[in-house]
Formats: C-alpha cells, structure tokens, sequence
C-alpha cells in the first residue's frame, strides 16, 4: 500500500534540525552512551547467572561480538538513511508504516526505562558520597505477575533531578550535548583507567588462581544461564545503536557514522573485557558472586571492592565518584539521542505532532526531550535496576535482531542506493544478528516471563494509537489532494 509523502524530517538534511555534532562529539556518544552503569553493576548478575570466572569473561566476550556485529550492520544501515530517527527511519524504509511505529512506540517507552535506570543508578553511586536516607513513602503492587515497588524518598528525588538537568542541557541544542558529551568521555575513560590499572598492578589479594573455577560450579552454566548472561551484559553494551539516531544532526554523517560506530563500539569490547579481568583478579569469585544486585540489594558494587582492594577504605568514595561520571555520560547520551525517536514519529504523524516541533531558538526537539524526560522520571520511582534493564533489553533486542532484517532487504529492494559503507561479512553479520537477537528473545521470555511480557504487553498498546493516526494522516492527505484537484485550471 503507498503511504503519504514524508515530510523533511528525513530528507538528507533536516530543515528543522542543525548539523552541529563534530567527528569527535560522535565517537563520544557511541563510546560514552555504552559505557554507563552496566560495567560496574552487571557483573554480579553475570557471575550469579555462569558460576565460573571463565564463563563470566565469555559471557561478556560473547555479548561484545554481538554487539560489534550489530555496530556493523547499523554502519551501514545510518549511512545509507542519514536521517534523524535511527532505527525508525530504517524499518519504515525496508517494512512501511507498521513496524516502524511499533520500534518507535515501544522504544520511546522502554528508553525511558533507561533514563530511570541511569538516574536510580547515580544516586544509587551518590549515596556512597553523601548520606541519602531511606523511601519516604513506598508500595507494591503486581501487574501480569511483575512485582512493581514504587519508592519516593532521596534517591528518587536526586535521580529526577538528574534527568531534569540533562534534559535541560539537551534544550539548548545539540552543540551543547555534543560537547558534554565528550568531556564527560573524556574523564569516564580517565577514571575507568585508574581503577583498572590499580586492580592489576596494586590490589592486596590479587590472584590469577582466582580464575579457577568453584568445585560447586566446575561443569558450567546451563545455554539458558548463559544466555540469561548474556542479556544482562548487553545492557553494559547497550548504547551502539544511539548514533544512527543523531545521523541527522552529524556533520558528514556518511563519513563520520560508520568509523565512529565501529571504531567507538570496538574500544568498549576491548575496556569491557580488561575491566572484568581486573575484577577477577582482585576479587575471590564469590565476592563478585555477592556484589550489589537484586539478589545482594545492600551489597557493594563490584566496581567499588575491586577500587577497595588497592585504595582501602577511600576506594569506596574514589570509585564512587568514577561511577556518577561514567553514569552521568550514559545519561546525557541517552536523551539526546533517544529523544529523536518521537521527534522523527511525530513529523511524520504517526505519533503527537508537539513531539515534532524544534526550537526556533535551539534548533532542539524541545518537546520531545521534555516529555521524554518526564517519563523517564516516572519509571525512577519504579522497580529494580535490574527489572529496568531486563524491561528495556528485551524490547531493544527485538529490534535490533530486525535491523539486521532490515538490511539484508534493503540491499535486495535498493541494490543501486548509495552506500558509502558496506558491512564487512555481509550477509553473515546481519543474519548473525537476526538469529542471536531470535535467540535472545526467546530465551528471556523462558528466563524472565514478567519483564518480557510487561514488553510485549506495552508493544501492544500502542496499536489503537497506530490506527488512529495512520486514519487521520490518511484523511488529511486526501483532503489535500481533493483541495489540489479541485484548484480550476488556469486558462
């Protein structure tokens, strides 16, 4: 079926929108957006989920190369369709209206699961640094089998007043996100340095023998374990996919996308597999086994006793301080880049027409980013960090494993397009994407049937929405083509 004419949100250059983020401000948000919180916190669950230090380094080896084969394919995918969206402009070129609303529906919801996370995750790393007190009022409730705890209390109110001030930031146009962005990576890799290095070289009780694997778990973890692994890693990864969604803000974004997201997404595999060795090395395995977590909610985080076994009692507060920069750059990466994505919806109507409107001042999605924000906040004062995280990364996983889908058919429909980057391994990569995401997908829903269903259950909810506008965009294109047809015709 034809759809509309799209408006000029996706043309090759936005006239709504400024290219204002330089070479280096790219490499920062893909290297800056994948590291976050994850790195310092999902270790835990990994080892709890694998029961060996060797299947913990696997696990996150494994979850790299994923990642890296996803990196190349949107590579290709964001310089082919430079436009403000990501994703959303992929699907809706290579599947139509359908799909690429219900990407841009779900993972306008589900990002701002990731704003919550990031914000609980900050004050979370704060409250080393400065006494936050308990919930002021909290409750529990359980929607499809999923226990909800909402919670207001310090760490709620400093985890919102963080959103909000990024959210203000990213008001001011994308040259000033750009440009935090990349001084925050800057001191993220600075501080992530220090405790690596420090871990290796100085920790008191540092051993290689702390590689072996306990008697009690010496034959390894089950597939569905380490998948389960596997996803919770992912989301230490998650991050790769942000810049496809700036591509209409970049400058030469043919150029500039494919070698900041490959080159940004391969030093992270590489820092990731160096910080989890150090992790090992420091720490007994069953230490990193009872670190912070769902199941340990009062333990320390891996991070910080990794930064203890060399500073002492002061590497609580130094680590902390690393977590909140590192954290603090994910966050800011997050809502510039994710905000796009109900910005691109709505100039093409499928999605609340505010939502498309940029600043005259700015040139920013303001509304977007606002309304973004506000979610985000709603979801602080909800659930578990890693009820947060399982909740997001099911719902991007379904979508990645279609962007590889999406390129194998956009080469089949568009064999003649322009690709300034071809994927190397095509179609290898892509169909590895397709089929690991397949796999991923399917073994959360075994692993963890609430926070899958809670997804699929919010992906649903939006089709009245999808009907309703698609209606409504229809209705107006034929009046315009009654008022064209109706013009008399000049003698």
């Amino acid at each position: 079926m034809a759809t509309p004419p799209r408006t000029p949100s996706h043309a090759s250059a936005d006239p709504g929108l400024i290219r204002g983020l330089t070479s280096i401000d790219a490499f920062a948000i893909v290297v800056g957006g994948i590291i976050g919180t994850g790195i310092f916190l999902k270790p835990a669950v990994v080892a709890q989920l694998v029961g060996s230090p060797t299947l913990l380094l696997g696990a996150w080896a494994a979850a790299g190369l994923l990642t890296l084969a996803g990196a190349l394919t949107y590579a290709e995918l964001g310089a082919l369709l430079p436009a403000a969206g990501g994703e959303y402009v992929f699907f809706r070129t290579a599947f139509g209206d359908g799909a690429a609303f219900a990407f841009g529906w779900t993972r306008s919801f589900t990002a701002g699961g990731a704003l919550a996370a990031y914000g609980v995750a900050i004050a979370t790393f704060l409250a080393a640094l400065i006494p936050l007190g308990g919930n002021w009022v909290a409750m529990t409730a359980h929607p499809f089998g999923l226990d909800l705890h909402w919670q207001f209390g310090a760490r709620q109110a400093v985890a919102i007043g963080f959103i909000a001030a990024f959210a203000g930031l990213n008001c001011l146009g994308v040259v000033a996100g750009g440009r935090a962005q990349t001084a925050i990576m800057v001191a993220k890799l600075g501080a992530i340095a220090i405790i690596v290095v420090g871990a290796l070289l100085w920790s008191r009780d540092g051993s290689w023998e702390h590689l072996r694997a306990p008697a009690e778990h010496a034959g390894g973890a089950g597939v569905s374990a380490f998948g389960a692994a596997m996803l919770a890693s992912l989301w230490a990864y998650n991050g790769w996919s942000f810049l496809p969604m700036s591509a209409g803000e970049l400058r030469d974004p043919t150029r500039t996308l494919p070698r900041a997201i490959i080159g940004g997404t391969l030093m992270v595999v590489v820092i990731y597999l160096l910080v989890n060795l150090a992790f090992v090395y420091a720490l007994p395995f069953s230490e990193i086994q009872s670190a912070n977590s769902t199941r340990y909610p009062l333990a320390l985080p891996v991070g910080t006793m990794a930064a203890e076994s060399f500073l002492g009692p002061i590497g609580a507060r130094v680590a902390a301080a690393a977590f909140v920069i590192s954290t603090i750059g994910a966050l800011n990466a997050s809502t510039l880049a994710l905000s796009r994505i109900p910005f691109a919806m709505a100039r093409d109507g499928l999605f609340f027409e505010p939502l498309g409107r940029v600043s005259e001042r700015t040139r920013a999605p303001v509304a977007a980013i606002v309304c973004f924000a506000a979610w985000g906040s709603i979801l602080a004062t909800l659930g578990s960090f890693d009820q947060l995280t399982n909740l997001v990364m099911f719902a991007c996983w379904i979508f990645y494993g279609l962007g590889g889908a999406a390129l194998i058919v956009l080469r089949r429909t568009k064999p003649d397009a322009p690709r300034p980057y071809r994927v190397l391994g095509y179609p290898v990569v892509p169909a590895l994407l397709l089929v690991a995401a397949a796999w991923l997908v399917a073994n959360t829903v075994r692993t963890n049937p609430g926070e899958a269903w809670a997804a699929l259950g919010l992906m649903a909810l939006g089709a009245p929405l999808y009907w309703v506008r698609r209606r409504q965009r229809r209705t107006r294109s034929d009046r315009d083509l009654v008022r064209v047809d109706a013009t008399p015709t000049p003698p």
